[in-house]
């Protein structure tokens, strides 16, 4: 099976956030486990959407869901570690778009993981998905 290949321009990652390695982190092979990643991106994409100002719980029955989910590994990170997440967003689409990130350890400059998790905006009263808000647009600093 081929391997995907992530690698995003430099100026695409707009913001940082930094986190601990618990040691509940952790898997059987002393590193941090592929779930313990997921939740760590997962708090990542919630801190850069907040930090935009934008709350992906439903407003008006609409709010943001995760399509897909995509991670190349490049490093064992372990307990106690703090790893940075460089966050950005790419390839939009009239419904949403992929928020990507890149995972470094900065006490080595070691990339340890890269990413990207495709978004839509979902109507939760019609149960289907929605047009990306113009309020969102706008925030991103695209034209109408």
């Amino acid at each position: 099976m081929a391997r995907i290949d992530l690698s995003y321009p430099a100026e695409l990652f707009t913001y940082t956030t930094a986190m601990q390695v618990r040691i509940t982190d952790i898997n059987a092979a002393n590193h941090l486990a592929n779930d313990a990643m997921i939740s760590m991106l997962s708090e990542a994409r919630a801190r850069y959407l907040f930090a935009l100002g934008v709350d992906e719980a439903p407003h008006n029955s609409v709010g943001i869901i995760v399509t897909d989910l995509a991670t190349t590994y490049k490093a064992e990170a372990y307990a106690r570690d703090t790893l940075e997440f460089a966050l950005g967003m790419t390839d939009f689409n009239a419904y949403g778009g992929d928020v990507i990130f890149k995972v470094t350890r900065p006490s080595d400059q070691r990339l340890i993981a890269v990413a990207k998790s495709g978004f839509v905006f979902f109507d939760y009263a019609g149960k289907k998905v929605a047009p990306i808000p113009q309020d969102f647009k706008h925030m991103l600093g695209a034209k109408d």
